[in-house]
């Protein structure tokens, strides 16, 4: 069970526990809960739902894991037509793997328009937004950096393993 100012990460999105409270009505307690990138929203959650995306967030042991697995994630496979569906579905599982292979898949498509003098596609800098944007504001809570410094301390921490690996 949280508590009062936990932090938790519900549907994707992380969020701060800012009260817990029983509706007599419903004969049910519930976590007050609000977005971290927005509070002026309220959610309540019944604390007893099993199905309702809530969980702890990621530990610094299990992000240095996962840094340490970037190189290894593949990029998606996927026709440009079945491409948006896939960033959709990726999203939507809330993993940070899942999260990662849509950064990596945007910023190299990206990065290929951007070296052959093209325009970046807005589809593909949509997703790669939203997918930083879930990934480091957890991170940055976990390892106490701002967003900005989540960012550069994952991309330094990946090119030390890449340099290390050749």
């Amino acid at each position: 069970m949280f508590k009062v100012n936990d932090y938790v990460v519900y549907r994707g999105d992380v969020c701060k526990i800012v009260d817990i409270h029983h509706n007599a009505l419903k004969n049910q307690d519930y976590y007050v809960l609000v977005p971290f990138n927005d509070d002026s929203l309220k959610i309540d959650i019944p604390i007893d739902n099993r199905t309702n995306s809530i969980r702890s967030l990621i530990t610094k042991s299990q992000i240095d894991e996962l840094i340490k697995d970037i190189p290894n994630i593949k990029v998606i496979e996927s026709s440009d037509k079945l491409l948006e569906n896939e960033y959709k579905n990726l999203l939507n599982t809330y993993s940070h793997s899942d999260l990662i292979k849509i950064i990596k898949t945007t910023y190299l498509r990206n990065k290929e328009r951007t070296d052959n003098k093209k325009k970046v596609s807005d589809r593909d800098n949509s997703y790669f937004n939203k997918a930083e944007k879930r990934l480091y504001t957890e991170f940055s809570i976990v390892l106490n950096l701002s967003f900005d410094e989540t960012k550069e301390y994952i991309i330094k921490e990946v090119e030390n393993i890449l340099w290390k690996s050749h």
